[in-house]
Formats: C-alpha cells, structure tokens, sequence
C-alpha cells in the first residue's frame, strides 16, 4: 500500500500515478490510453478555455470490508455526462466507454483507495474539454475525455453534524440556461455568493428559483431536501437544477426502504415550518444536515443545530451503508471494480 496518512485525508488534489484519456477528431473517439502525465497540452485558442466548452462528473469508489472495491450507479453517471454535453453541443461518449475508462482507472490506482473503515473514498473526476485551434463561438472541432482520481477523506471529521446556511440575493442559473447541466460556467458563478456565505460564517449559500426568488433550488452544490413533520420526503424540481444521482437516490431509498411519501415538488421560502429536519445532498458529503437557514434578517431552525435528526441520520446510514457495501443494494445500483 502507498504512503499516506488515511486518517488526515481532505479533500484537495493528490496526484495518483495513472489516468485515463482519450481524444475526438474527425468525428470519432479514439481507443484512449492510460497515462502518468497529469498536464493537459491544449491549444491556446481551445473553446473550453474561452467559452466554457466543457463539462464533468464527480463519483467514488469504495473499499468495501472484504477488500473489493464498489463503483455506485456509474451508469447515472455516464448517462448525465453525454446530457450536460448535449447541452453545449459536444460529441455523444457512449456510455460503455465511460463506464471502462472509470474502471481503468479505479483498478490502475486501487492502492489509494482508502482502507475500509477510514471513511475516505477515491473520488474519480471524469471531464470533457472542448480543444482545437479556434478562436470563433462554436462548439470546438475536437474535444478531450479524461479520468483522473485522489484518494480523500470522510466530508465530516469526527463524526456528521448540521451546519448553517444563508439565502443568496445571486441567482445561481439564469431560467432555461445551463442549471440543470454540470458546466463549469454554473460554478465559477458560485464562487462569489459562495465566498460572501462563508465570509459570515455560513457554510454556504441557498439559491432561490431564478423567475420568482420564492422556491428553495439549490445549497451551494448540492440538492436540498426537507423532511416533513408528517413524514414526507420533499426535494426541489425545476429544469434549474443539477439532477443529483445522491438525490436520486434518497427520494427511492425514502420511500423503499423507510415507507415515507417522497416528492419532487416546490419547497417555497414560506413554507419551512412543515420541515422538521432538512439537508444538503450529493456527492462529496452525500448528506450535509442543514441546522438552520438565515432569511434576510430573520433565522429559520430546524431539527437542531447541534444534533442530526432521525430520518436525516437513517438515510445517511442507508446510503453509505449500500455504498461500501454494508447494505443490501437495490438492483443495479453497485458495479464491483476488478483488479
């Protein structure tokens, strides 16, 4: 196994030894390499640079108690890529080729997945990059797919606890934009909503709909979900938001597995009193629980600021019990890694 204090990981970049990437040109991908080059060399007119041509995916793999390793629901993953790409007109990547690269990957570096117990994961950040020389606004003449992975830590050290968050005056998407695709360009607009959040000590910041400023979209980079004190599982729809495979995820296991009622409907700002507990949902954290949220001059708690309530902690348990293994998964949810 490789040098590395698990205990001490975060979440900050570590160069691992291989990676994949492939090319498009001339209409086609080509069979794609692994590589210890971490330098992408693109042309200084490439579109993804000027005009935002790119896109991405971000997912884990898990160490599980018998040493083999669990990619959860890749395919949602290889499936969301090609939609984000089709928004900013970029070349279909069939899935299975993705699915192949991420396993690649996982199986060339399997010594940085964390040890079972640690908490930590390898997180795996497949993006397309539209390159070529160009310099006009127009979807780039040839394009890059690459895979690369670190290991990191648990998102919350010693132990998950809620967090406070604050009402943004920013819009994150603009109406029928790229809110629902994973483009950098949603990002970079995060940044500063999302630095004058944490300036006043929030963790992040909350994105109301863009058309009324009424509706609860988004938590910085995450899906938002309440639990009600009827036992409802609720979460935001609108063509705004990212599709979360994490909140995708939640709203089966809510009601398979823990029999609520669970709903893609508006969460209005007015409405917060029928939440007895509420959270942030993807990837990184898979659930970040929400202790309260400030409103203008007004602060909304919910279950505690201090403790995670029930349903939030069973979800959570569930979840990351399915992803390492733990627990039974639904059909089609876990590819195993070989290696």
């Amino acid at each position: 196994m490789v040098d590395i204090n698990w205990e001490e990981l975060g979440f900050s970049y570590i160069k691992t030894p291989l990676r994949y990437l492939s090319y498009w040109k001339d209409g086609a991908w080509d069979e794609g390499v692994m590589t210890e080059d971490n330098q992408l060399h693109i042309s200084e007119g490439s579109p993804a640079i000027h005009y935002g041509q790119q896109c991405f995916e971000g997912l884990k793999a898990y160490r599980c108690k018998d040493g083999s390793i669990n990619l959860f629901r890749v395919e949602e993953n290889a499936k969301r890529i090609n939609r984000s790409g089709r928004r900013l007109i970029m070349p279909e990547l069939p899935e299975e080729k993705f699915i192949e690269a991420v396993k690649k990957v996982v199986a060339a570096n399997y010594d940085y997945v964390p040890p079972y117990g640690t908490g930590g994961t390898l997180y795996l950040r497949p993006i397309i990059i539209g390159v070529g020389d160009s310099i006009g606004v127009a979807p780039a003449n040839e394009y890059i797919f690459t895979v690369f992975c670190m290991p990191v830590g648990p998102y919350f050290k010693g132990g998950m606890k809620p967090t406070n968050f604050i009402v943004s005056d920013y819009d994150r998407a603009a109406p029928a934009g790229t809110g629902a695709a994973k483009v950098g360009g949603n990002y970079a607009a995060s940044l500063l909503p999302g630095t004058e959040a944490k300036e006043r000590s929030f963790s992040d910041c909350i994105y109301l709909d863009p058309a009324t400023h009424t509706k609860i979209e988004e938590v910085g980079a995450a899906n938002f979900f309440g639990i009600t004190k009827d036992n409802r599982f609720i979460t935001p729809t609108s063509p705004s938001i990212l599709p979360s495979i994490t909140k995708y995820s939640l709203l089966y296991l809510a009601k398979e597995r823990l029999g609520m009622e669970a709903i893609e409907g508006d969460c209005y700002l007015n409405e917060l009193d029928q939440f007895s507990e509420a959270g942030a949902c993807g990837t990184v954290a898979v659930i970040s629980p929400i202790g309260g949220i400030q409103i203008g001059e007004e602060f909304h708690k919910f279950y505690s600021e201090d403790e995670v309530g029930p349903v939030t902690k069973r979800l959570y348990d569930e979840l990351v019990g399915i992803q390492f293994g733990d627990v039974e998964a639904p059909e089609g949810w876990i590819t195993k890694v070989e290696y």
